[in-house]
């Protein structure tokens, strides 16, 4: 028997989301609580719920809300009417032990409550791009995933649930540490006299042929390389480059006038995270 798909939260992220499953086999139905954000989905066929309670009804059920209260709230109105063996899966950006406590607490009653955070923005949710982190007990996670690849191009099973979010939230460090970084670079590059415009296209231009801070995302754990590892003789090289670079910013931020914490920050760490700290030999 095909099963039932539901969809909670339709906001710039839940309605691409949703717009790519009003196809599903076995049915689906969505609900938010604003009638105009569910009017274009009930137009390519997909079923109105009432209210939460009334998409208890599915087998799997997506919510992107706002927050972990929210999350909470619908979590706990659906979990006195979905039968056994529902998997309720959760694409806000919450606390991991939001997810944690909610799989514990609804798993003596057969819910299975996934974290599945999503990365990538509502274009690739359109076309249904994104990535999709997953933290659910491997079963239940091939159960849901030909469902999430209808909105995810790239599906991954972080661990437990919590590890999703785990994963969403060092991506979003990642995201947003770099956002500040680049706005100390703008600041510097301005008071050079360059042109922010032309600095931003190049930042994106050999971002995407090098993939940017992913390119240095490539071991398995994070102690320190050893001369035979095979990444030992590139992230030396990327050390040496990197400190040199960092030193001449920081140099010329000392010229211009302006102050780069985070590039400072970055030249004492560097050698460290990569795992080629500097030694008596090097």
């Amino acid at each position: 028997m095909s099963l039932v798909y539901g969809y909670i939260g339709l906001g710039n992220m839940g309605a691409p989301m949703a717009k790519r499953l009003v196809e599903w086999p076995g049915g689906f139905i969505v609900y938010d609580v604003r009638t105009e954000a569910m009017t274009p989905l009930a137009e390519l066929g997909a079923t109105l719920a009432d209210d939460v309670t009334d998409v208890a009804r599915a087998d799997i059920i997506s919510i992107t809300v706002l927050n972990d209260e929210q999350v909470r709230d619908v979590v706990g109105q659906l979990a006195s009417k979905v039968k056994p063996e529902t998997v309720i899966v959760i694409h806000s950006t919450i606390s991991d032990t939001t997810a944690v406590e909610l799989a514990e607490q609804y798993r003596p009653q057969g819910i299975h409550i996934v974290d599945a955070p999503v990365s990538g923005g509502g274009a690739a949710a359109e076309k249904g791009e994104l990535a999709i982190m997953v933290g659910a007990e491997r079963p239940v996670y091939e159960r849901i995933k030909p469902a999430l690849k209808q909105f995810g191009s790239m599906v991954i099973h972080a661990g437990e649930p919590g590890a999703g979010t785990r994963m969403k939230l060092a991506r979003n460090m990642l995201t947003f540490t770099s956002y500040a970084a680049a706005c100390e670079a703008m600041k510097l590059a301005e008071a050079a006299g360059l042109d922010l415009g032309a600095l931003g296209r190049v930042v994106r231009h050999t971002d995407a042929l090098t993939s940017g801070p992913g390119a240095v995302i490539v071991r398995d754990n994070m102690a320190e390389l050893t001369p035979d590892h095979w990444l030992y003789d590139a992230f030396t090289h990327t050390r040496g480059l990197g400190e040199k670079d960092l030193s001449l910013a920081i140099g010329l931020g000392d010229v211009v006038g302006v102050d780069l914490p985070l590039a400072q920050v970055a030249l004492q760490r560097l050698a460290d995270g990569l795992g080629v700290p500097h030694t008596k030999e090097s």
